[in-house]
């Protein structure tokens, strides 16, 4: 016989004290601390344990008996249950000290090395209608509050054929499940209307949607963006199963184009893999351009369907503005710019450098790069496609020249430990490292402080709304090593 498991508990009128990790805040009862979501530090709370450990546990509220004084209503109706935005009912002010202080703790607790005093966290222009970019989950299995679940009618009863037919964003923890969003505040409200009419088509066609644990389904995933040029584009993936769906599917894209002629990229992909990338997917253009045009400064950068670039345009030039400073370019520099993306930061301080060499894992990324330079009239930038660890090497910069600054933007696994190494070899004067993870940009600030000394740190905030934070670190080498 199997051992009956026993009970979670509930904690009693407990008080919120401070904020945690991934936009949780927490509690301490006796030795143990607790996790919780979507509260805020002054919250007085009974809590139901939902998974323990030896020194912790997490919990969700399922009664407030005191909200905090510090606590900001949400503007979102979908705040509890979305997971998008934890901190809507935290005040910015207090978003940006708790992501001032992740930053701190994280490069002292994790790097150890030697830190001067950090600059003021750079706040966000807007704290909505900030992105530039979102993507909403087609599904045939819409997710259902427990309420829904409990007064849903069986079947053979009146309105059970419920609809479940949904587009919104994935639920955490179940992977198959989509939250259908009328309203997300992230992006212009346009955005709103095009998801939705979409969702009203398509439903009104008798499409069907995705069902993502059978693979089949016509309607399947929607990509929208936007630009400060005015431009939008849409990208929506469909999944071919049967005859006719081609012509559905573009039923659907002419009805789009006929609503909403402020689209100027309108893009369509037949997705028959497991996943919703589309990196390696053919796309094509079903109205207007393939691409759409954001501005920086006097610059013109290309943005595609497969195109990176900063989900929040206006502060991404506050983001590059920094490590252009941190880079101290006089016009005589060699910089390698790694992880270039599509040459955003390259383009950006290739003015005030002799040259600047980038260099991107993605081919197309790299392609946009050149396209960016060139229609920017810059000349004076080369840009390579591969793997970092494998192009980066002695003989690539024995060819190419020592750099005298490196930029280095690194995804949030941070940089290969190869990568560090080939860096030290190098030898640049100066290292500016953008991180969009202060955890991954300690362990590797630490390999690199042999060499090198932290001389500024500036956190950047790029997503309002949740626990995520930029750090921009300027590295010096130390001057004995020059010897």
């Amino acid at each position: 016989m199997s051992r009956k498991k026993k009970p979670l508990p509930v904690l009693e009128n407990i008080t919120i004290t401070d904020i945690a990790a991934e936009g949780k805040s927490l509690a301490r009862v006796n030795d143990m601390v607790v996790f919780v979501p979507f509260t805020v530090p002054g919250d007085v709370v009974d809590l139901q344990v939902r998974k323990k450990k030896h020194s912790y546990c997490e919990a969700e509220v399922i009664r407030f008996i005191e909200y905090s004084k510090m606590r900001t209503a949400p503007a979102c109706r979908h705040f509890g249950i979305c997971g998008g935005c934890k901190w809507q009912n935290l005040p910015y002010e207090e978003q940006l000290k708790a992501k001032q202080k992740q930053v701190h703790d994280q490069l002292c607790r994790i790097g150890k090395v030697e830190l001067p005093e950090f600059r003021p966290i750079l706040g966000s222009v807007k704290t909505f209608e900030y992105r530039n970019k979102l993507e909403f989950g087609c599904s045939n299995r819409r997710w259902m509050t427990k309420e829904e679940i409990q007064t849903m009618p069986k079947e053979g009863e009146d309105g059970a054929n419920i609809e479940r037919n949904a587009i919104g964003f994935h639920i955490t923890g179940a992977f198959d499940k989509i939250l259908p969003i009328e309203q997300c505040h992230l992006m212009d409200d346009m955005h709103n209307r095009i998801r939705n009419e979409i969702r009203d088509y398509a439903i009104g066609a008798g499409m069907t949607f995705f069902d993502l644990r059978a693979q089949k389904g016509l309607l399947r995933d929607i990509i929208i963006r936007n630009s400060n040029t005015g431009e939008w584009m849409v990208i929506i993936q469909f999944h071919y199963d049967e005859e006719g769906d081609d012509e559905r599917a573009r039923a659907l894209l002419q009805h789009v184009a006929d609503t909403f002629p402020q689209i100027t990229s309108l893009m369509y992909v037949d997705n028959q893999k497991c996943n919703d990338t589309i990196g390696d997917q053919d796309i094509i253009t079903f109205r207007g351009n393939d691409y759409i045009y954001e501005t920086m400064e006097d610059l013109k950068f290309k943005v595609g369907p497969k195109s990176f670039y900063q989900t929040n345009t206006e502060q991404a030039y506050h983001l590059y503005s920094v490590a252009r400073e941190f880079a101290g370019l006089t016009g005589n520099e060699l910089v390698y710019d790694l992880y270039t993306g599509t040459g955003t930061i390259a383009n950006f301080v290739a003015r005030r450098a002799r040259r600047v060499i980038g260099i991107e894992y993605v081919p197309e990324a790299i392609e946009d790069a050149k396209i960016n330079s060139g229609i920017n009239n810059i000349g004076n930038t080369l840009f390579y496609a591969g793997d970092m660890k494998d192009i980066l090497n002695d003989d690539f910069i024995a060819e190419h020249g020592r750099p005298d600054v490196i930029i280095t933007d690194p995804p949030r696994a941070g940089m290969h430990a190869d990568v560090v190494q080939t860096i030290l070899r190098a030898a640049p004067r100066r290292i500016v490292y953008v991180s969009c993870n202060p955890a991954t940009q300690a362990r590797d600030l630490a390999d690199l402080d042999a060499d090198y000394k932290v001389a500024a740190v500036q956190p950047v905030d790029m997503f309002p709304l949740t626990p995520h934070v930029e750090n921009v670190v300027l590295l010096e080498r130390r001057k004995d090593k020059d010897m």
